[in-house]
């Protein structure tokens, strides 16, 4: 099989649709949707969010994780794996770990891909909880601050998302999510509206050791 390693850098009782409990946006504004954007129907307000040891127990529940990815040493800024060749046809679930500073991809509860983040600093940090992914947009740029956030997947309706960034150590972000754009480029790629994202902390560390 072929790893790629780049250096520099269900859950049928979760769906609650957690658009508007974050604590901090990339964009506040909803954004425009062009061209290359697909947008989900507006959300209801959600339920006031479950602790998040039950949210993370509850999503563990929703699948097995069946094999990992296993780098030849730890992610640093900016580096990234992918490796999807042999792994069947299956849901898609992301895991964000704020503790470990990794976002994992599974398919069908096989690790894909895996990527040192960005994520929100102190005065703007990034929301935990479980969020589907309410839109899709290869070009989006920041309504707010007019920054460009590639293959933007967003989380919620007041900014937070998933997207391209220049992921240097000492950086972070206004509460998204940054992944070095080739990755993005990836997990774009294979992601869709609907598909759920847990961000976390301490993701399963019975089987990473983080």
């Amino acid at each position: 099989m072929t790893q790629k390693f780049a250096s520099r850098r269900a859950w049928s009782g979760l769906r609650m649709l957690a658009c508007l409990v974050s604590l901090a946006a990339c964009s506040p504004e909803p954004s425009v949707a062009g061209p290359s954007s697909q947008i989900a129907a507006p959300a209801a307000p959600a339920a006031r969010p479950a602790p998040i040891p039950a949210l993370r127990a509850a999503f563990a529940s929703g699948f097995a994780v069946n094999g990992i990815l296993k780098p030849d040493r730890p992610l640093r800024h900016g580096d990234y794996l992918w490796n999807d060749e042999g792994v069947p046809a299956g849901p898609t679930a992301i895991v964000v770990d704020l503790t470990a500073q990794i976002l994992y991809v599974y398919r069908g509860g096989t690790e894909i891909g895996r990527s040192a983040i960005l994520y929100g600093a102190d005065d703007k940090p990034t929301p935990t909880g479980t969020f589907p992914i309410l839109e899709r947009d290869a070009d989006h740029v920041s309504n707010l601050y007019g920054a460009p956030m590639p293959y933007m997947l967003r989380l919620t309706m007041d900014g937070i998302a998933i997207h391209g960034s220049d992921v240097i150590y000492g950086s972070g972000t206004h509460g998204c999510v940054g992944v070095p754009d080739a990755f993005a480029a990836m997990l774009f790629k294979i992601a869709r509206i609907g598909d759920r994202v847990l961000v976390t902390k301490g993701w399963r560390t019975d089987v990473y050791g983080i």
